[in-house]
C-alpha cells in the first residue's frame, strides 16, 4: 500500500533543494497531524458518548453502521492505493478525511476496553518513539529501502498471526504478535520517513502529483502511528 518510487538520490540535496524538501515534509506532517486529531476527537466521542455508542451496536451485536465503521476504512485505504493514479488530489484529500473519521469511530472501543491512564501512557510512548524514528529516518545515511521487503513480509505475518489468534485466543501468541508489531511499525516509521525525503524533489516539481504524494505519504505515517499505538496499548493493557 505504499508508493515506493524514488526520484532522487536519497542523500543528494543542494541548498535550493533543502527548502523544497522542508516544504514537502511540512505538507505531509500537516495532513498526518490533522488526520490524527480528527481520529482522536471522534474516537473519544464514540467511546464516551452513550448515544454514539448505541449507533454502532444493537441487541444482536454490531449494527449496520457498526459493520460499516469496522470495514469501510480498509476499503478506503485500498481505494487510495489502487486508485492513486486516477484519483485527483482533491478526491484523495476527501477520502483521507473520511477515512480518519471512520477510523476514529472504530477506535472508540479503546475507551471501553482500557483505562484512560493506560491510553494516555500508550499515546505518549508512541509519540516519543515516532519522533525519534522519524528523525532517524530523515537524517540517516543508511539506505533503508533494502529493509522494506523484510518489513512488509513481517507485517503480513503479523496480520495472518492476528487472524489465526482470533480463534486460538493464545495469550503467549498475542504477546509475541504485539512485540513483533512494535518492532515492525517502529522500523516502518524510519523507512517511510526516508522514502518521503527521497520523493520530495519530484513531488514539489510536479504540483498535482506532489499534492497526492503528500496525502499518501501522510497516510503511511498515520498508519504507522496508529498501529504502533495499538500494539503498545495492547502490551500496556495486558494486565
Amino acid at each position: 500500500m505504499e508508493q515506493n518510487t524514488n526520484y532522487s538520490d536519497p542523500q543528494v540535496f543542494t541548498k535550493d533543494q533543502v527548502g523544497v524538501l522542508n516544504g514537502f515534509v511540512a505538507k505531509v506532517f500537516t495532513w498526518m497531524f490533522a488526520a490524527l486529531t480528527i481520529t482522536a476527537v471522534v474516537s473519544y466521542l464514540f467511546g464516551t458518548e452513550i448515544s454514539l455508542i448505541r449507533l454502532l451496536f444493537n441487541e444482536s451485536g454490531l449494527s449496520i453502521l457498526g459493520w460499516l465503521v469496522m470495514f469501510a476504512p480498509v476499503g478506503l485505504v485500498l481505494l487510495m492505493s489502487l486508485g492513486y493514479q486516477k484519483l485527483s488530489a482533491g478526491t484523495m484529500s476527501v477520502v483521507f478525511i473520511v477515512y480518519s473519521i471512520l477510523m476514529g469511530a472504530s477506535l472508540g472501543f479503546i475507551f471501553l476496553a482500557y483505562e484512560l491512564g493506560t491510553i494516555g501512557l500508550a499515546f505518549i510512548i508512541t509519540a516519543g518513539m515516532f519522533i525519534i524514528m522519524a528523525i532517524a529516518g530523515y537524517t540517516t545515511k543508511v539506505d533503508l529501502t533494502k529493509f522494506g521487503n523484510i518489513l512488509m513480509f513481517a507485517l503480513i505475518a503479523i496480520v495472518i498471526g492476528s487472524l489465526v489468534n482470533i480463534f486460538l485466543k493464545n495469550d503467549t501468541m498475542d504477546l509475541v504478535i504485539c512485540i513483533v508489531g512494535v518492532l515492525v511499525f517502529t522500523g516502518l516509521i524510519a523507512y517511510d520517513m526516508q522514502r518521503i525525503k527521497n520523493n520530495a524533489a519530484y513531488a514539489m516539481a510536479n504540483p498535482e502529483a506532489g499534492k497526492k504524494m503528500a496525502i499518501f505519504s501522510a497516510l503511511s505515517l498515520y498508519l504507522d502511528f496508529i498501529n504502533l499505538f495499538l500494539m503498545l496499548l495492547r502490551l500496556l493493557g495486558r494486565k
